[in-house]
């Protein structure tokens, strides 16, 4: 009683570790640094950084979701982490424009990167 054969455990094994490649949560939270523009401008303009403030502001009053642009060029998606989910521009609006540290937990699927964010703050200007 309650003991497996060597084939259900394989099977057992194997499917756990599909469930974990399949895609998911990292476990521990993570620190993102990028900087926060809407999403059109991100793929479409070929941008390292905002082309201004005003701008990423403008798009996300309009509607376009506010990203996180890391300097490795990864787009990180703000989601909710909660049901029913919620946009989070209002989360990133405060900091549109500039470059940020944003920890949370990442999820990852079908070659998109998204973060559940905790704390985001602006990144402070290294003194020289």
């Amino acid at each position: 009683m309650g003991t497996f054969s060597l084939s259900a455990k394989s099977s057992l094994l194997l499917i756990l570790a599909a469930a974990l490649l399949a895609g998911g949560a990292f476990s521990a939270p993570v620190t993102v640094k990028g900087y926060v523009l809407d999403s059109a401008c991100a793929f479409t303009k070929g941008l390292d950084k905002p082309i201004s403030r005003e701008c990423a502001i403008s798009c996300a009053n309009a509607g376009s979701q506010l990203v996180i642009l890391a300097e490795d060029g990864t787009v990180y998606w703000p989601i909710a982490g909660t049901t029913p989910s919620s946009g989070q521009n209002p989360k990133l609006l405060p900091f549109a424009g500039q470059k940020v540290n944003a920890t949370g937990t990442l999820y990852k699927r079908g070659g998109s990167t998204a973060i559940v964010i905790d704390k985001i703050e602006a990144q402070v200007a290294s003194q020289k």
